[in-house]
C-alpha cells in the first residue's frame, strides 16, 4: 500500500513538473517574441502609441538640444504643464514662467489662446528641430521609468531655455 501511494505521489509530482515546464516555455516564448519585436524594429514604430524605446533612450542620452522649444510661447505653456504635472517645482518654474509670459505679453486670457501656448499647456513640446513631442504620450506599454526620466529632462531643458529668454 505504501509503495502504491508513493507511486501515485511520484506520478502527480512529475505531472506538475511537466505542466510547470510547459507554462515556463510559454512565458519564455512570449518574452522572446517581445524582445525580437523590439530588436527587429517592429516594436520601434509606435506612432499610435507615442515614442519608441529607442527614441526615448536617444532623447534621454542626447544633449538636450532636441528637447528645446522652438518658441518662447510654447516654452511658457510647457513650464505650466510641468508644474501642473508635478515634474518641476512650482517654486522654481512658476516665477520664470510668469516673467516670460509678462515679457511676451500673454498674461491675459485673450493672448493665452495662442496655439503654441495652448499646445504647451497640453504637454506638446514643439521642438527646435521641427518635431512635436507629446509629453503625455511618450510610448505605449512599459518603459514607465524611462518615460518619466525623459519628461523630467524635457521640463528641465525648457526651464533652462526659458531663463535664457528673459
Amino acid at each position: 500500500m505504501k509503495a502504491f501511494r508513493s507511486s501515485i505521489l511520484a506520478l502527480v509530482a512529475s505531472g506538475l513538473l511537466i505542466a510547470g515546464g510547459a507554462q515556463a516555455n510559454s512565458l519564455l516564448g512570449s518574452l522572446s517574441d517581445a524582445a525580437n519585436q523590439q530588436l527587429s524594429g517592429s516594436g520601434n514604430s509606435t506612432p499610435a502609441n507615442g515614442t519608441s524605446m529607442s527614441q526615448l533612450t536617444s532623447l534621454l542620452n542626447g544633449s538636450g538640444n532636441n528637447l528645446t522649444s522652438k518658441s518662447s510661447t510654447n516654452a511658457a505653456g510647457i513650464l505650466q504643464y510641468c508644474v501642473q504635472n508635478n515634474v518641476l517645482s512650482a517654486t522654481n518654474a512658476t516665477s520664470v514662467k510668469d516673467k516670460l509670459m509678462n515679457k511676451l505679453g500673454i498674461e491675459n486670457s485673450t493672448a493665452t489662446q495662442k496655439v503654441d501656448y495652448q499646445d504647451g499647456l497640453s504637454g506638446i513640446l514643439h521642438t527646435g528641430n521641427g518635431q512635436n513631442l507629446d509629453l503625455n504620450n511618450l510610448g505605449g506599454g512599459g518603459f514607465t521609468q524611462l518615460k518619466e526620466k525623459v519628461k523630467t529632462k524635457a521640463c528641465n531643458v525648457v526651464l533652462k531655455q526659458a531663463k535664457s529668454f528673459l
